[in-house]
């Protein structure tokens, strides 16, 4: 789908057409999974359902329909951050927690090795390394300064890293 088609999918939705909030959800509900799911983990699912209720919701206040991937990218990551942190992992696992380095399967699994960080440090691993914004587009996005995002990366990088090799 072209972005004129997207941007048309989104003018037609707004106007209220439910085939184009159909072909809508089809178009984002994927999205919406690649973004929550590394940073809600187990809750990502209810995260990128949370996100779809609040695109829906809030459909008809994007004024400009060509930014739709990046007012739904802001959405998500702050449903997954907020429901990551319900779920009650908001602190970084210590590396006594950590699977065994014997324990090649678990060891190998990303996701496990995700769920050893902050929802903040996944969020910012989501975005500059899956999605590839730049540090200030992701700054915004979290609403935290450029530099909180730099440190943020940096030690959720090497927390990554440590784990992975662990």
């Amino acid at each position: 789908m072209t972005a004129h088609d997207t941007a048309a999918l989104v003018v037609a939705a707004q106007r209220g057409d439910t085939v184009a909030m159909n072909d809508l959800l089809k178009e984002l509900t994927p999205y919406l999974g690649r973004i929550c799911g590394p940073i809600a983990l187990d809750a990502g699912a209810d995260a990128a359902q949370e996100a779809l209720i609040a695109v829906f919701r809030n459909l008809r206040t994007l004024k400009e329909p060509a930014a739709l991937y990046g007012w739904v990218r802001a959405i998500a990551v702050r449903e997954a951050v907020r429901i990551a942190k319900r779920e009650g992992r908001t602190v970084a696992a210590e590396l006594t927690e950590l699977p065994s380095p014997v324990d090649v399967e678990r060891a190998a699994d990303i996701r496990d090795v995700l769920g050893h960080l902050s929802p903040e440090h996944r969020a910012v691993l989501v975005l500059r390394d899956l999605e590839g914004l730049e540090e200030s587009a992701a700054a915004r996005l979290l609403d935290v300064p450029a530099g909180t995002v730099k440190s943020r990366l940096h030690r959720a990088r090497e927390s990554f890293r440590r784990v992975w090799q662990s």
